[in-house]
């Protein structure tokens, strides 16, 4: 039968049985035609979960093609021999089997002799790696093969076969980087050809070889994964957003790309893969309605299913972003069933991090504090890593702070003062500095003197407040340094963009937190945005706008 032919009609079969009937009715074929029967067999008959229907194995005409290409393998071809391996692997024939011993042997004979080709090469490696995993030492000579190949002729699939045994072989590509270098170019070029699934491998293999030089590549990638995001499967878009957030990418449209496809898909994504966009946005800082909308949703729906540490990806960005989605009263009843469910089986550090988000956005764990402020559970946070460090004491710290400040009727244990810090850390919260300094300049321009206000003030409460103005009972204004008469005090936030969401006007979770503990604490706030002062074109009219917002009961500037 004429070779096209044989496999626009093999291609068209859909089970074992047509396929072998089909091959009876043939009385010759090359090696190729077989080894692509075979490959056809194992793609109808295996899926995720292994060898649909293992009787096959023992059909005669099965046999048949198995017994020529084990007692013939000299005689075949290159493609025909490979094709043929790759195919009996995922059949999952016994790799101890006289069959795959002679397939391998006079495959790793030709590998020797520099007789494959670069697509030879690589469906070789693939075959290996299928195999016998990263530790078979023939991958290395593969990869030495395939230098002294023309690499810029390359397919995509033998660029991605090339960089999988990279991956494995290398690890830090220091041994390789010359190839790597090359591979990186001619992947550059070939980035608007890739598939979802290739374009995902290579993200993922220039994470593990530590490719940050390869800037270009990891941008056009980047950018090229936008329009696969419908497609990918859930592991090849956990690669992706690895990438993403291990070089530091963040693209507006594939941020919208992920809006558009989690929503429609939240409920059939896997768990882990949910917690990666999940993982993306906090870091990113990325507050998007959309998606944290539909992980509430999912959670309301999933929670059972998930992990303890799939429960914390899924809760602690709501916190970190200071957002409460429309579901929030479903959500946290669920978080408190599954808290009360398997609290024992949270690790410390895990569970800390997951209570202190809940009280960033004002749902207060009163139930599990007083296990959180045992002695018992204190051990344990020190006795695994990171251990009782600043930022761990400064969550317990806030924990305690607020309970104390917004939860008045609890009555547990209290959190030791050994175990406090003496002030919160600033992990965003350090003021933006051009916007500090245009902030004090104002206020030296509106009050004068600049002993009327302290910068970056210590308080007995944790918090350092960016400025201080303190006021006599008649509403004047004291020196800063002055402890007597003070009637009331004044807490300028001087709030940069790092203390916002990206491209958002919504507080983090760090700041909203802070800004109710000053109020509740006697100090009137007043929050100077980037937003609302970026545009003020002269000192003239930020000390206008600084009059209007702390003083707004009295008259305007004088000349």
């Amino acid at each position: 039968m004429d070779k096209k032919l044989f496999f626009k009609t093999l291609n068209n079969l859909c089970t074992s049985k047509e396929i072998f009937y089909f091959l009876s009715s043939l009385e010759v074929m090359s090696d190729t035609m077989a080894s692509g029967a075979l490959q056809r067999i194992a793609e109808v008959e295996v899926d995720d979960n292994g060898l649909k229907n293992p009787a096959l194995l023992e059909n005669e005409v099965f046999r048949a093609l198995c017994f020529q290409f084990e007692f013939e393998s000299s005689k075949l071809s290159n493609t025909g021999l490979l094709n043929a391996l790759q195919a009996l692997i995922k059949l999952r024939i016994d790799p101890q089997s006289t069959l795959m011993a002679s397939l391998l042997s006079e495959s790793e004979e030709r590998l020797g002799k520099g007789q494959l080709t670069a697509e030879n090469l690589c469906a070789l490696g693939e075959s290996l790696l299928e195999l016998e995993g990263p530790s078979c030492a023939t991958l290395e000579q593969i990869v030495n093969h395939m230098q002294e190949k023309d690499i810029e002729r390359w397919s995509p699939r033998e660029i991605v076969m090339v960089y999988k045994i990279l991956q494995v072989t290398v690890r830090e590509g220091k041994q390789c980087q010359n190839l790597l270098n090359r591979l990186n170019s001619v992947a550059l070029h070939a980035v608007s050809q890739l598939s979802p699934h290739f374009a995902s491998v290579i993200l993922n293999s220039l994470v593990v070889l530590c490719q940050t030089q390869a800037v270009p590549l990891v941008t056009a990638l980047c950018k090229h994964s936008v329009k696969h995001v419908p497609y990918f499967r859930d592991h090849e878009l956990l690669n992706v957003l690895e990438a993403f957030l291990y070089f530091g990418q963040k693209v507006q449209i594939f941020t919208e790309a992920l809006e558009r496809h989690i929503p429609k898909s939240i409920l059939t994504m896997h768990p882990q893969t949910v917690s990666k966009v999940m993982q993306y946005c906090c870091k990113k800082m990325i507050l998007s309605k959309p998606i944290f909308d539909a992980v509430a949703e999912g959670f309301i729906s999933n929670a059972d299913r998930l992990t303890t540490d799939q429960v914390a990806a899924y809760i602690i960005p709501f916190g970190t972003l200071n957002y409460l989605p429309p579901s929030a009263f479903s959500l946290f009843r669920k978080l408190e069933t599954v808290l009360h469910t398997r609290l024992r089986h949270f690790e410390p550090h895990t569970l800390l991090n997951l209570l202190h988000s809940c009280v960033l956005i004002q749902r207060y764990p009163i139930n599990f504090l007083p296990k959180i402020f045992s002695p018992y559970f204190l051990q344990k946070l020190q006795a695994q890593p990171p251990g009782l460090n600043r930022v761990v004491m400064s969550q317990l710290t806030q924990l305690f702070l607020t309970v104390t400040l917004e939860c008045p009727f609890y009555e547990g244990p209290k959190l030791l003062s050994k175990y406090q810090v003496k002030a919160f850390p600033t992990l965003h919260s350090s003021p933006d500095v051009h916007l500090f300094k245009r902030v004090k300049t104002g206020l030296l321009y509106l009050l004068k003197k600049r002993i009327y206000f302290a910068s970056e003030v210590s308080t007995p409460y944790f918090y350092v407040i960016d400025i201080e103005i303190k006021l006599d009972e008649e509403g004047f204004v004291l020196p800063a340094a002055q402890l007597e008469e003070v009637h009331r005090r004044i807490a300028l936030c001087v709030d940069g963009q790092n203390r916002f969401c990206a491209h958002s006007h919504n507080l983090l979770g760090e700041e909203a937190i802070k800004q109710r503990h000053l109020q509740l604490l006697g100090y009137e706030v007043v929050q100077i945005p980037f937003f609302e002062i970026e545009n003020l074109q002269n000192t003239r009219k930020v000390a206008d706008y600084l009059h209007k917002k702390i003083f707004p009961c009295t008259y305007g500037l004088s000349n």
